[in-house]
């Protein structure tokens, strides 16, 4: 059963409903990243954003929701 959930303005589509909770967490986190300007372990945001877009599956539909992969 597939499931959406709303982020950054953009519904994104969702294998199981369990993976609700995980895009919503990862959500959280890369929006309180931006929000403290808070990249460690990395150099910079450009730093973090390359290094994460190698990532895949809810975390990779996150930041394009987020409107981060432009910036890799």
């Amino acid at each position: 059963m597939a499931a959406e959930v709303v982020i950054g303005r953009k519904t994104l589509r969702l294998a199981r409903p369990s993976d609700v909770a995980v895009a919503q967490r990862v959500a959280a986190h890369l929006q309180r990243r931006i929000a403290e300007d808070d990249w460690r372990p990395y150099r910079s945001r450009e730093d973090a954003v390359r290094a994460w877009s190698r990532l895949s599956g809810i975390r990779l539909q996150v930041m394009q929701a987020l409107g981060l992969l432009h910036e890799a």
